[in-house]
């Protein structure tokens, strides 16, 4: 990818002018293997994903979930690494160019090396980086490094985030903000918080970026509604769950490109 080019940009601007949002999803790369994962990615982005986070398993997920959390002990117990994600990611840019998103914690960062994995993202075909557990005070080094090398770092603002922190996670941020819709760790909700739409709002205020939501998303009408608040909307733990359910079926693929293709279709629901 050429300096200054990003397929997340360029994704976000094309279905602005479309005026259309963004389905984005996160899976644990490794899960159920590493050898599967790329065909998982096929089975969404054939569903109507358009931007993929690639999760790298870590051992303390302290934002994730159970069902995230049971998907990156597995993960590891494949042997996924971070160098062996960039593997991955590879393989899938050798067939599309689905945006992705490495999706990870800052330790494994840190043992790998900042130069040394924005070198080794960007050769491999990665757009993008969002570290969880990064504080935005402290990011100015990382996001340096990473930019330097073509990197989109996308933060996390939360209903509980101060207007200065805020600002900073827009300042911070390249290719797309993401929003948590509610306080806590990833999962799937019956409903969604009512918390969202102020944060929308005050991000709105501050940054031109694209905003994508995501936390307790699971349903099509979650879609819908979060949809017409935002850019785009992340769906995790729904994702990652009929894996663990299915890990072992021929159909597994099926299953996850039709979960996509429903979730998808919240976007064209009409929201109350």
């Amino acid at each position: 990818m050429s300096a200054g080019a990003s397929r997340i940009r360029g994704l976000f601007e094309g279905l602005r002018q479309q005026r259309q949002r963004a389905l984005i999803g996160y899976l644990t790369a490794g899960d159920p293997s590493l050898e599967r994962t790329p065909g998982l990615v096929a089975a969404l982005e054939r569903g109507g994903v358009d931007l993929i986070e690639l999760g790298v398993a870590f051992s303390d997920p302290i934002a994730d979930g159970p069902v995230i959390q049971r998907a990156c002990q597995r993960a590891l117990g494949g042997g996924a690494s971070l160098r062996k994600v960039l593997g991955v990611a590879a393989e899938i840019r050798q067939r599309s160019q689905i945006p992705l998103l490495l999706f990870t914690y800052l330790n494994p960062v840190l043992r790998y090396g900042l130069e040394a994995l924005a070198r080794d993202a960007a050769a491999q075909g990665v757009d993008g980086l969002l570290l969880t557990d990064l504080s935005v005070e402290e990011a100015q080094g990382y996001v340096e490094v990473m930019r330097g090398h073509g990197l989109d770092t996308v933060f996390l603002a939360a209903p509980t985030s101060s207007p200065k922190r805020l600002r900073l996670v827009a300042d911070y941020s390249r290719g797309f903000v993401y929003l948590v819709s509610r306080t806590g760790v990833t999962g799937e909700r019956e409903s969604l918080s009512a918390s969202a739409a102020e944060l929308v709002r005050s991000m709105r205020g501050i940054t031109e970026l694209p905003l994508a939501v995501g936390f307790g998303v699971s349903r099509a009408e979650h879609v819908a509604a979060l949809g017409a608040l935002a850019d785009g909307v992340v769906v995790g733990s729904a994702f990652v769950r009929l894996i663990e359910q299915h890990a072992d079926s021929a159909a597994l693929e099926t299953k996850l490109e039709s979960l996509a293709r429903e979730l998808k279709h919240g976007f064209d629901l009409k929201t109350a």
